[in-house]
């Protein structure tokens, strides 16, 4: 085979493992959120979850209730639009920031924070998936 051939050949399969990858991850976020895409951000994980921001934000309370977290704050912008709470389990610093995008959908960030540097996406991710799974 000549050099080119053999170049061509790298190349396509190069491609075509690379193009397996964004479906393993977008599969396992799907699976980590009950149907809906749960994507890791550079300090947690977000989601477009199903319901209002109200509904959202009951159920996020909820899930901080399970979870042992009491509230520590809670912010209302936008007449009702944005809302965030935080609250605080062990060295965590947990917030979840939730935004109206659609008539029943709201943007849902989850956040834990150890420290200035320090994020804990995988306990982010754990969370979010509860709150979307929350009835």
């Amino acid at each position: 085979m000549e050099s080119s051939s053999k170049w061509s050949v790298c190349c396509a399969l190069v491609i075509a493992l690379a193009a397996g990858l964004p479906g393993c991850l977008a599969a396992g976020a799907a699976a980590a959120g009950a149907g809906t895409g749960v994507y890791l951000t550079s300090r947690g994980a977000e989601s477009i979850v199903e319901g209002s921001v109200a509904d959202v934000e009951r159920r996020a309370r909820a899930v901080f209730d399970a979870e042992g977290i009491p509230v520590s704050g809670s912010q209302i912008e936008n007449s009702g639009d944005k809302r965030e709470i935080k609250g605080t389990k062990g060295d965590l610093d947990i917030t979840v920031s939730m935004e109206r995008q659609g008539a029943q959908t709201t943007k849902t960030e989850v956040s834990a924070r150890k420290n200035i540097a320090v994020w804990d996406k995988d306990y982010a991710q754990e969370l979010l998936g509860k709150i979307v799974k929350q009835k």
